[in-house]
């Protein structure tokens, strides 16, 4: 079988608005040849050979903090006006998940695949993105794990008082089309996070690469490992990007 071939497209830094509008209407397309195909438009009945397109966008956002449409106002700890104050946004989005926070130096993920020419699986797509992310991060000496209930990636958490997230998660899948997806902490300025209980989780720690290990590491590197990595896992090709390792 041919593999499947996602267009990568790094939007650089861009407000979470527009970010998220862009997703929307690529979701849209793939929505809109789903729906052409049920009516037999396209006298195609194999959702697997339907025209849709995969993407993988990057991005940084100016500071922002997002609720996921299960999240608990009270995991926010600042008030409007005061986040007014302090220049940060802040967004109700349609993905799962809870609070969590986006910010320069941070990658932000965006995949929109169509998992009906993968496998219908949620569980194992959210697996797989953390598996993006383990093999990345062991790149520079992190191992990355997981938490049982808890999704996103995760250094030591099995050590009480210890765990730290280094990444967070947060997906929307409709007609088995995806967005929204993984947020890096990179060389990010994680005070932001004290005000917040980020994915509504008491008392654990945010981490980034940075933090780790004790030096800012350059972001277009971490990105291109992502990219391999991200390829290796899916096996995908991913294209309009020189990828290296």
């Amino acid at each position: 079988m041919d593999k499947q071939q996602i267009i990568y497209k790094d939007l650089g830094i861009i407000d979470y608005k527009s970010a998220w509008d862009y997703q929307e209407e690529l979701v849209r397309q793939n929505l809109n040849i789903k729906t052409a195909a049920r009516s037999g438009a396209l006298g195609i009945t194999d959702p697997a050979l339907l025209p849709t397109k995969h993407h993988l966008l990057f991005c940084e956002h100016p500071p922002v903090y997002t609720l996921g449409k299960s999240g608990s106002m009270n995991n926010v700890l600042l008030s409007e006006e005061e986040m007014s104050e302090k220049e940060i946004e802040f967004f109700k989005t349609n993905r799962g998940g809870d609070i969590t926070f986006h910010g320069l130096e941070q990658i932000v993920g965006y995949p929109i695949l169509d998992l009906e020419k993968f496998y219908t699986d949620i569980g194992k797509y959210l697996r797989s993105l953390e598996e993006v992310i383990i093999q990345t991060i062991a790149e520079y000496g992190l191992k990355g794990e997981r938490s049982p209930g808890e999704t996103g990636v995760w250094l030591d958490p099995g050590s009480r008082g210890n765990e730290r997230k280094i990444c967070a998660m947060g997906i929307r899948c409709s007609r088995w089309i995806t967005m929204h997806g993984f947020a890096l902490n990179v060389n990010t300025d994680l005070s932001y996070f004290n005000n917040i209980i980020p994915c509504g989780i008491q008392n654990k720690q945010v981490t980034s690469i940075e933090k780790e290990l004790k030096k800012p590491v350059d972001i277009e590197e971490v990105k291109k490992k992502l990219l391999v990595n991200f390829q290796y896992v899916f096996s995908a090709e991913i294209l309009n990007t020189v990828l290296s390792s």
